[in-house]
């Protein structure tokens, strides 16, 4: 059983610098300059930095999907918590 506070247990917050707010969504994107094209990577955003965040990842080809946190089903991804 987990206990509380354990990674597995904590709320992901929002990716953005300077923001500790709890996340909504999961933005999975990669660089195909460096990553092999079946490799994801997740950024977490709150709602305020959901489009600000997606516009920076999606102007440089990076951005793949934008999934609500509540439909999330990570696999390898390791979103930063509380």
């Amino acid at each position: 059983m987990e206990s509380p506070g354990s990674p597995q247990t904590r709320t992901p917050v929002c990716s953005a610098k300077g923001c500790r707010a709890d996340a909504q969504w999961v933005l999975v994107w990669n660089n195909p300059k460096l990553h092999t094209p079946d490799r994801r990577k997740t950024w977490a955003a709150c709602e305020e930095h959901r489009e600000h965040l997606s516009q920076f990842l999606g102007v440089r080809g990076f951005l793949r999907e934008v999934v609500a946190l509540a439909d999330w089903t990570p696999q390898d991804a390791d979103l930063p918590s509380r």
